[in-house]
């Protein structure tokens, strides 16, 4: 007979999966210290969300401060990346000039990505990785691309959202 204050694993589970499912709201992974996100990220990410020099000024998803800069592109190493985890943004440089910002939330339990190396933006809650270009799935366990955010680049080199 099972404890009525004990709530069995597939009864948690499951209310997960539906919830997922129904885009409801889930913590992030706990544990180990890492620091997680409240909610995954909004629906499917917009083909826009880079930015060069020229920029553009489309609106930000997240509805952040536009004006504020959230690091120099100079802080940006080309072939690599900045994650800015009091934004729960990361910034990329994927070639010299090109720049990118996705959510840093990883799509498979909402932890943030904590490093941008060889190509990839990556989870360490449970070994998710992003490609830095375009925030596709390289490996999961996540099976959604990181979202885009629209940024713009000063030409003073000012990176921040549009």
């Amino acid at each position: 007979m099972s404890n009525p204050q004990h709530t069995a694993r597939r009864t948690v589970l499951a209310a997960g999966a539906v919830a997922a499912l129904s885009g409801g709201a889930l913590t992030g992974c706990g544990g180990d210290g890492e620091e997680s996100a409240k909610t995954p990220p909004k629906g499917e990410s917009p083909p826009a969300g880079s930015a060069t020099p020229t920029g553009t000024s489309a609106a930000s998803p997240t509805g952040g401060d536009a004006s504020k800069t959230l690091v120099q592109a100079s802080a940006v190493p080309v072939g690599g990346g900045t994650v800015l985890k009091a934004e729960k943004l990361v910034v990329t440089q994927p070639s010299a000039g090109t720049f990118r910002c996705f959510t840093a939330v990883c799509t498979h339990q909402g932890c943030l990505v904590n490093k941008v190396g060889n190509g990839t933006i990556d989870c360490p809650c449970h070994g998710s990785k992003y490609n830095m270009s375009d925030g596709a799935v390289v490996r999961g366990p996540a099976t959604r691309p990181l979202a885009q955010e629209n940024i713009t680049v000063s030409p003073s080199g000012d990176i921040s959202l549009a």
